[in-house]
């Protein structure tokens, strides 16, 4: 089993910054890739970043240019660097992780953490 704590998640104005974290505990070595999703009230959930084994990292046209995926170097903390916050970007962030597969379907991911409330106001 693997564990997944976030935090970071708050509220700000848009154009703020935030940065996320999610702790991952247990039998990590068996996760191949991590990624933050989101879902939004009345939205199905979506996947923003992912960073896999050997070092690839993946955003949605969304947040492209604006958010920064990242690990620690144990590869055990996941970290989301968001930068020029917009309104849209409010949600319940979700961090993720699993053994591999297309990095934004939901179903490649076995655990899941409990989510973050980012906020962001105009």
């Amino acid at each position: 089993q693997v564990q997944l704590v976030e935090s970071g998640g708050g509220s700000v104005q848009a154009g703020g910054s935030l940065r996320l974290s999610c702790a991952a505990s247990g039998y990590t070595y068996s996760i191949n890739c991590m990624s933050w999703f989101r879902q939004a009230p009345r939205k199905e959930r979506e996947g923003v970043a992912g960073i896999c084994t050997g070092g690839g990292t993946y955003y949605a046209d969304s947040v492209k240019g604006r958010f920064t995926i990242s690990q620690d170097s144990a590869e055990t903390t996941l970290y989301l660097r968001m930068n020029s916050l917009k309104p849209e970007d409010t949600a319940m962030y979700y961090c993720a992780a699993g053994p591999g597969g297309y990095w934004a379907q939901s179903y490649n991911y076995k655990y899941w953490g409990q989510g973050t409330q980012v906020t962001v106001s105009s």
